[in-house]
């Protein structure tokens, strides 16, 4: 079949990855003309006649169906496909280098609800974020494909990709750690990375299954991290690790049932990498805490403060030559990974803790802070920019501190406030942080008067 111009709705091209919602927004139509766009993107991107593209996808019920269009779309535009199967997101990014192939799609909904599917996308020069991702949109709509036919061919990257994940494990002692798959893509190679791992390992919900049965996998939300924490209670375990649904995002747990958070791990794995490399940048985004920041500095680290989203950090990782990359979500980025591996930042993690014998001592090494967890403000998809638009203009009459490099980071005495468009779904994302319980009131207080002035009613 021959490829034809495919206009896709506009709400699924988001900053750094195509989602939306199947049979709605998203359709296997929308795929196989991904497919031919994505060909001829990498082929004038990395100049290359015959593009290798590898593809993955993750365990929604959807994502068989799309990875065959998405396929089918690709090999009609001439590129040469290696299907890797169903796995994590990481896996895909790994195979793209272990093969030297020119780029790589997932098909993943990520942590989105069970009848949400997408995209992410990366070539052999970087993620695939933005612009680029308007441009394949346009070059869809034209239909300007290359039109030659390709090949695709199945391999299995699992054991060369859990050889890389156990490689820099540095672990001094077994430990006692429960996993937590969420029923989501990385439960096959959870299982089978416990199997090498020394120590005693508790898993749960590791069978992939994309209606998420048990609990929605987001652990950066804390209700979904309930299971977890009844298990390293119950096993005296020494650390609990959780992952979202496409293995890209990592939750934890110390050994008394407590959230670390994303922004947390960023500070340990950064104090402890620069001890054999100080000086070096490590970049956070803009929801990350001051005191991981000042840890960051106080360890001998140049902090880096950044825009929120994966696909541009891990830019931002490239241009500065930083050593690690976090954000309060879970992602975390080492630079001899490259890519954002929430299985490898947990092997890394269960090698820290083993070293320093304890996750509680890490977590209560930081200055002890009040604050909110990311807030979440339902909005609408144009209006939600057009309110941090509003605010910052009214925050820069007024002569307050603030950070725009994503929405407004304001500072003041009280500590800093945090409002932001979100890239990936129709809500504005707010944050506070104060060393004292008045001032966080008075910080929330703050962003609720300008939320009001726009409109916004919390």
């Amino acid at each position: 079949m021959v490829l034809a111009a495919h206009t896709f709705n506009p709400t699924i091209l988001r900053e750094y990855d195509i989602r939306g919602v199947i049979g709605q927004t998203l359709s296997e139509r929308d795929a196989r003309g991904l497919g031919g766009a994505f060909a001829t993107f990498v082929r004038h991107k990395e100049k290359t006649q015959r593009p290798k593209i590898c593809v993955g996808f993750d365990g929604r019920l959807s994502s068989p169906s799309l990875e065959a269009a998405l396929v089918d779309g690709l090999v009609q535009a001439s590129a040469q496909v290696t299907r890797i199967g169903l796995g994590p997101t990481p896996m895909l990014y790994f195979a793209v280098k272990h093969e030297q192939a020119d780029g790589g799609i997932m098909i993943t909904g990520s942590h989105n609800p069970p009848d949400y599917n997408g995209f992410k996308m990366v070539t052999k020069s970087g993620p695939i974020y933005g612009v680029m991702v308007q441009e394949i949109g346009k070059i869809a709509a034209s239909g300007a494909f290359v039109q030659d036919k390709g090949a695709a061919a199945q391999k299995d990257v699992r054991d060369a990709y859990l050889e890389r994940l156990l490689k820099d494990y540095d672990g001094v002692e077994p430990m006692r750690v429960v996993w937590d798959a969420g029923n989501g893509a990385a439960g096959e190679i959870m299982r089978r990375l416990c199997e090498k791992l020394p120590g005693r390992h508790t898993l749960l919900f590791d069978k992939i299954d994309g209606t998420f049965p048990n609990h929605h996998p987001d652990p950066s939300v804390e209700e979904n991290l309930a299971q977890l924490r009844a298990e390293v209670i119950k096993n005296k375990a020494q650390l609990g690790i959780a992952f979202d649904g496409d293995g890209d995002r990592i939750g934890a747990l110390d050994e008394e049932g407590r959230v670390v958070a994303g922004d947390q791990l960023l500070a340990f794995f950064a104090q402890d990498l620069l001890k054999k490399k100080p000086g070096a940048t490590i970049i956070g985004d803009v929801k990350v805490s001051q005191t991981v920041f000042d840890a960051i500095a106080s360890a001998g680290g140049k902090p880096l403060m950044w825009k929120t989203g994966h696909s541009l950090l891990k830019a931002k990782m490239m241009e500065t030559g930083a050593l690690l990359v976090g954000e309060m979500s879970g992602h975390i980025v080492f630079a001899e990974q490259g890519f954002d591996d929430a299985l490898y930042a947990a092997v890394r993690l269960m090698g820290l803790v083993s070293r320093t014998g304890s996750l509680a001592y890490l977590r209560d090494s930081l200055p002890p802070v009040f604050n909110t967890p990311e807030i979440r403000i339902p909005s609408t998809e144009a209006r939600k920019f057009a309110v941090v638009e509003e605010i910052k203009t009214r925050l820069e009459k007024s002569g307050v501190q603030i950070n725009a490099i994503d929405g407004v980071r304001v500072k003041s005495g009280d500590g800093w406030w945090l409002l932001r468009a979100s890239n990936t779904q129709n809500v504005l994302v707010g944050r506070a942080e104060s060393f004292t319980a008045e001032g966080l009131e008075k910080l929330k207080d703050e962003m609720k008067k300008q939320l009001q002035e726009s409109g916004i009613k919390i």
